[in-house]
């Protein structure tokens, strides 16, 4: 399906708050041969889904870590070594996460995103790929743009 892909990448997939580990997004990874850690992270508790995350992190060394609009906060708060961030709508404002990303993050958020404001991905300044339907972004557009970051 795309001819350059990398496959069999270790990649932590941090879900976002209304949904889960069995995402479009997470199964549409595995699909594509990726070695997948998607931990279930508790809604009532940001700093515990933080510690999950990290744990994974210091366990697995993941060569990536792909969080979605909460994920994408926790994946934020993390040490993430030298994991590269790929993050999705992140919602780090309303979680009161430090703006502060490495040189290796990229984002992907869409237009009409109508939870998480496009301006706040951009004030992250990190390569920013507009792109995808809405908040979800789990649209052909959008796992399209998903694969494409990940062989950057």
């Amino acid at each position: 399906m795309f001819g350059d892909y990398v496959n069999d990448m270790k990649i932590l997939f941090l879900h976002g708050l209304e949904s889960g580990p069995n995402s479009k997004k997470a199964k549409h990874l595995a699909k594509n041969g990726h070695n997948v850690y998607a931990p279930k992270l508790p809604k009532e508790s940001f700093s515990e889904s933080v510690r999950i995350a990290q744990e994974i992190v210091d366990e697995v060394k993941p060569d990536c870590i792909v969080g979605s609009s909460r994920g994408g906060a926790v994946a934020m708060a993390l040490n993430a070594q030298d994991s590269k961030l790929v993050l999705i709508a992140p919602a780090w404002r309303k979680y009161n996460v430090p703006p502060e990303l490495r040189s290796r993050a990229v984002i992907l958020h869409s237009a009409d995103d109508d939870v998480i404001p496009l301006s706040d991905s951009f004030a992250l300044k990190a390569s920013t790929y507009v792109c995808g339907e809405g908040h979800r972004m789990s649209d052909k557009n959008a796992l399209y743009n998903l694969d494409s970051v990940l062989r950057i």
